[in-house]
């Protein structure tokens, strides 16, 4: 009699980001320094050199990585000249963190700030094109007030969003 298998595997959530980068074997590298990732498993590709599945732990979240494949239609945001997704990070010290990341080599897209909706948050680039948010709540907001202090932001910007 086989054994029944979880249809979510342990440790997984049920979203689990898979990342397709150029230079995969060093992006893991980059991702324990300036994230403090713990690999948790590694496969290489078809050529030997090239990561064909990874899995790293970032917190108590898993995320897949691997070298793009653009035969098989993963390309890496460098291949995109940008990337089209980003990834929100919660931790326990943004600043620390968020100074750990910058010192492995990620780029400031926007700086740390305390935000109208409770996080203290930045954005960084990885080196491998990457964004990544990372943040701590710092304070639980109603729907309401964040309704009021997003209308008081926008104000500051001077539009609405989507428009310019």
């Amino acid at each position: 009699m086989s054994i029944p298998v979880k249809p979510i595997p342990e440790g997984f959530h049920s979203i689990t980001p898979y990342l397709s980068i150029r230079g995969a074997a060093e992006a893991i590298e980059f991702y324990k320094r300036a994230f403090d990732a713990k690999e948790r498993y590694r496969m290489p590709g078809p050529d030997g050199k090239t990561i064909g599945h990874a899995e790293l732990l970032f917190g108590n979240s898993i995320v897949m990585l691997a070298d793009a494949f653009p035969q098989c239609g993963n390309v890496s945001p460098s291949t995109l000249n940008g990337t089209t997704v980003g990834l929100a990070f919660y931790v326990e010290d943004v600043d620390s963190q968020f100074k750990k990341a910058i010192d492995a080599g990620a780029k400031v897209e926007r700086p740390l700030e305390d935000m109208f909706y409770g996080d203290r948050s930045a954005t960084v680039v990885d080196p491998y094109g990457h964004k990544w948010s990372i943040m701590t709540h710092k304070e639980d907001v109603s729907a309401e007030e964040i309704q009021k202090r997003l209308a008081g932001e926008y104000a500051k910007m001077g539009s609405e969003p989507g428009k310019k």
